[in-house]
């Protein structure tokens, strides 16, 4: 669709916000924060992560002499309603150089990367177990049958040999079982 000098267009919308009101919470400084929870790689567009909310959300006014966090809210857009996050209108000290907040990011990620393994190396499998993984890789349906096929005589052998009664029903220096049924009788009071 062609765009005609009749349709109406959206104007322009200030970048920043043009408000003088400031947060009564204290001021975030920027080295009690977590390195990764601030991106100052490009200073004229630096975003936190709002404290109380957890979302990233824009400094505004980085060459005026107040910074805060921009207005926003704490729910998701189109999900959840529409409530303003307290640290809205924050104010956001910086009390580090860019120089110093790069020195800490690398470190934070040296430090986060020598905690994970680089590497992981499978088990190796002793010859035995490499041979039995083949022959069971290689074993057809009619294979099993036929090895079960090939056992079921043994099994049958050793059914009967369990099911064989000794020669002698008792020891020959152990008591005789009892046989009679025991009952208990109650004493006479």
């Amino acid at each position: 669709m062609a765009v005609s000098a009749a349709m109406p267009t959206a104007k322009e919308r200030p970048r920043r916000t043009r408000t003088k009101r400031v947060s009564a919470l204290p001021a975030l400084k920027l080295s009690k924060l977590l390195p990764s929870r601030i991106d100052l790689r490009d200073p004229l567009q630096a975003v936190l992560v709002c404290e109380d909310c957890g979302t990233w959300v824009p400094i505004t006014g980085i060459n005026s002499r107040v910074q805060k966090l921009v207005p926003h809210h704490t729910g998701k857009a189109g999900v959840a309603a529409a409530i303003h996050c307290r640290s809205s209108n924050r104010r956001v000290e910086f009390d580090m150089t860019l120089p110093e907040w790069r020195q800490a990011l690398d470190d934070a990620i040296t430090e986060a990367s020598s905690r994970t393994a680089t590497t992981v190396l499978p088990k190796a499998f002793s010859a035995e177990t490499d041979r039995t993984l083949r022959a069971r890789a290689e074993r057809t349906a009619a294979g099993r049958v036929a090895d079960w096929q090939a056992a079921l005589p043994r099994v049958v052998d050793a059914d009967k040999a369990r099911r064989a009664v000794p020669a002698g029903d008792t020891p020959a220096e152990a008591r005789s079982v009892p046989t009679d049924h025991l009952t208990v009788q109650r004493l006479a009071s």
